[in-house]
């Protein structure tokens, strides 16, 4: 009696599958999220992590070649420089500075009550067009002025990126040990956007 053979898993993915079927963007994410947590940890590298992220998620979409580590690491080498190890300093500086303002307001300091709000929306303004800039691609990679002008150009894109932020900052509240995952679905809305931008402009 002839058996059916066993159908090997899929390297590449059928025609109209972005991701593919089933769970596949659910590990997909895990998986660069992970990556990317485990690249941050020397926190210089965080804007390269993130840009190698944002370049491995397009990649899977675009040619369908499920997401490897591999894959990951030899876009993680590719964005990693001088000039991103510089722009990784950045994000450290200005938690100082806002945990200093914060201080500050917390001291029942006059205007106090108009700063607070104030500051949050100036720490989710510049979240979302860190995580824009880390999901361009050449010629502007990691460019905070062009990522600045695509916010301002589509406020509806930075609005969707601002609710992938506030979730991704109530699920770190609420469960912390989701944290080591989230710039996975971060990187993924940014990559999204990103691409909806693209489409917009043709």
């Amino acid at each position: 009696m002839a058996h059916a053979p066993i159908a090997h898993r899929r390297e590449r993915r059928e025609p109209g599958e972005v991701f593919g079927s089933g769970f596949s963007l659910f590990a997909d994410m895990l998986l660069v999220g992970l990556l990317t947590s485990l690249a941050c940890l020397p926190v210089v590298t965080a804007p390269a992590a993130f840009a190698a992220a944002s370049a491995t998620l397009r990649q899977a979409a675009g040619s369908g070649v499920q997401v490897r580590a591999g894959t990951y690491g030899a876009h993680l080498r590719a964005h990693l420089s001088a000039r991103s190890a510089a722009l990784g300093l950045v994000p450290p500086l200005l938690a100082v500075v806002v945990l200093v303002d914060a201080a500050l307001m917390r001291a029942a300091l006059p205007g106090a009550a108009v700063m607070a709000p104030a500051l949050a929306l100036l720490v989710l303004g510049a979240t979302i067009v860190a995580l824009r800039a880390t999901a361009l691609r050449t010629p502007h990679p990691l460019s905070a002025r062009e990522a600045l002008l695509r916010s301002a150009a589509d406020p509806r894109g930075s609005l969707l990126l601002a609710g992938a932020v506030l979730l991704g900052g109530l699920l770190a509240w609420s469960i912390p040990l989701l944290v080591p995952l989230l710039p996975g679905p971060l990187a993924f809305a940014a990559t999204v956007v990103d691409i909806r931008s693209d489409a917009l402009e043709n």
